[in-house]
C-alpha cells in the first residue's frame, strides 16, 4: 500500500497527485477493477487472446509505417 508522509506546509493537492502516482504505479486499481466482477476462465482466455491479438495488429501496423 502506498504511504505518503506529510508536514505541516506540504500542500494538499501535490499530497493527492503524488498519492495518485504512487496508486496507478503500484497496480492497486488495476487489481481492484479485475477483481470488481468474477469472469468465468473461458471469458478469461478470450479476453487475453482480444488482448493479443489487439497488440499483435498494433505492432504490424506500426511495422508498416516505419518501412
Amino acid at each position: 500500500m502506498p504511504e505518503l508522509i506529510l508536514n505541516d506546509t506540504d500542500r494538499i493537492d501535490w499530497a493527492l497527485k503524488t498519492f495518485k502516482r504512487q496508486m496507478q504505479k503500484s497496480g492497486i486499481l488495476r487489481e481492484l477493477r479485475r477483481r470488481r466482477h468474477h469472469v468465468k476462465p473461458s471469458e478469461a482466455r478470450q479476453i487475453k487472446s482480444r488482448a493479443a491479438q489487439r497488440a499483435r495488429d498494433k505492432a504490424r501496423k506500426q511495422g508498416a509505417h516505419s518501412r
